[in-house]
């Protein structure tokens, strides 16, 4: 009973992951809703199949499980009601504003509305990071996650360019406006960017994983290998990463672009140094990614008009480094325990001080709001647990020897640089099917240094018997 729940429960993630990002990358109350629905129970589900063991076990895991509920702890104190006395004591300007308000309940947040939302997503998320070390316990597992990232990235980029070349004026899904730039499902460009970079993180580690695990060097081998990859699986995952880069480029998401190469070069060439006896097939995958998807590939679907914008880009015409400017007096008002999950956009307009015309609901930094809604503290401990998990990828390309935990270390690795890379100028992570996607590859770093190979073991089993 407790095996086919296991298994139920693996494929309802799978399923979950599918449809995050079709409702508008769930960035609707109804859509998050729903997934923090279908999180809890699944963190039910696995709470009750480890049952019979200590921490659910999962104590070795208890340092980034202590750092991100150090991050909730913050974020739950902002929500509580307190004396008005210990509020003035803990956020001076936070008591004033309120009292200027006349308010009769005095909290730390200064939107209590929205930091009541925002903690129950920090609350989903966490418990998705338990759910998948829990329930991504094999190596066949480890693969099928990947797997159906890479295929919901693809069926998305394929969405998205078809929509744009087709001409249509509105969209399949909820009727939106389409343009030539590409979305998806998202609303926004730059989330939907940002998408394809986490997916595509997802094919390219399993093209590593491949690659890896065939380290032929005669002549019939190497053959054998290019058939592989022309006729094979290799080649669906291969036509899907190039559907999807098609696509990025597509939405004219400067730095979703630029994060998405700058990521796969650095990470490739870390690669090259770090992993030990590499296929040959390595090496060719980088040098390809950059001569078939840049050179070519790009180029027919407007990388150049991708250039073009990054050339015209001045800080004369962008307001977002006015509005970046304008926040830092918020992070000196609020520094150790913040304005409030999700407040910057009520709290933002009596800062602003340059003529901004546009209505910014955002920091257009990540960093920067996280750091103004939850305080510098609660921020640092994210801060950590993203640096752990990288640290933890970074090992586990240079030690663990199966080909798949490799390819998936690489995976990990390349999302996370993506995503901090494009954090600095944008906010990826407000997108919840984004961030889900991005706490799957933090479980997945951590999982691949604990789980055990058994897909040798049972080869050698199977060959004995026969």
């Amino acid at each position: 009973m407790n095996t086919k729940l296991h298994s139920y429960a693996f494929y309802v993630l799978l399923g979950l992951l599918v449809w995050l990002p079709i409702p508008l990358g769930s960035n609707r109350p109804w859509a998050w809703g729903l997934m923090e629905i279908v999180i809890f129970s699944l963190s039910l589900c696995c709470a009750y199949l480890r049952k019979d063991k200590a921490w659910m076990g999962l104590r070795t895991y208890r340092l980034p499980i202590g750092l991100w509920l150090a991050f909730l702890f913050f974020a739950v104190i902002q929500v509580l009601p307190l004396p008005a006395s210990i509020v003035s004591a803990l956020s001076p300007v936070s008591y004033t504003t309120q009292l200027a308000h006349g308010v009769e309940q005095f909290h730390l947040s200064l939107d209590i509305g929205q930091s009541h939302v925002n903690l129950v997503k920090g609350l989903s998320y966490f418990c998705l990071l338990i759910v998948v070390l829990v329930l991504v316990n094999t190596e066949k597992r480890l693969r099928l996650i990947l797997l159906t990232i890479l295929t919901s990235g693809a069926i998305q980029a394929l969405y998205g360019t078809l929509e744009v070349l087709s001409g249509s004026k509105l969209s399949m899904v909820f009727s939106l406006p389409v343009t030539d730039i590409a979305t998806g499902s998202f609303v926004y460009k730059n989330h939907f960017a940002n998408f394809l970079m986490l997916c595509l993180s997802a094919g390219i580690g399993l093209m590593v994983a491949t690659l890896q695990s065939n380290q032929g060097g005669s002549p019939r081998d190497i053959m054998r290998s290019i058939l592989s990859t022309l006729l094979g699986s290799k080649a669906l995952i291969r036509i899907s990463l190039a559907i999807m880069v098609i696509a990025l480029v597509m939405s004219r998401s400067r730095m979703g672009n630029t994060a998405f190469f700058a990521a796969m070069t650095l990470i490739g060439i870390l690669a090259l140094v770090i992993i030990k006896n590499r296929s040959r097939g390595l090496s060719i995958l980088i040098i390809s990614m950059f001569v078939i998807d840049v050179f070519i590939v790009s180029a027919w679907f407007g990388l150049d008009k991708v250039q073009e914008r990054l050339e015209a880009t001045s800080l004369a015409q962008e307001g977002r480094d006015e509005v970046i400017i304008d926040a830092l007096p918020m992070l000196q008002d609020f520094p150790i325990f913040g304005s409030g999950g999700g407040s910057f956009y009520s709290s933002f307009p009596s800062y602003k001080v340059s003529n901004i015309h546009a209505f910014y609901d955002q920091a257009h930094n990540d960093y920067l709001q996280m750091a103004i809604e939850y305080g510098v503290p609660a921020t640092l401990f994210l801060g950590v647990l993203v640096f752990w998990c990288f640290a933890k990828s970074v090992r586990a390309m240079r030690k663990r020897r199966p080909s798949i935990f490799k390819g998936t270390a690489f995976a990990c690795c390349m999302a996370m640089l993506g995503m901090a890379i494009h954090m600095t100028v944008d906010f990826p992570l407000q997108a919840p099917a984004n961030a889900c996607y991005f706490v799957v590859f933090l479980a997945l770093s951590l999982a691949i240094n604990q789980l055990k190979v058994t897909t040798s073991k049972k080869r050698r089993t199977s060959k004995v018997a026969t």
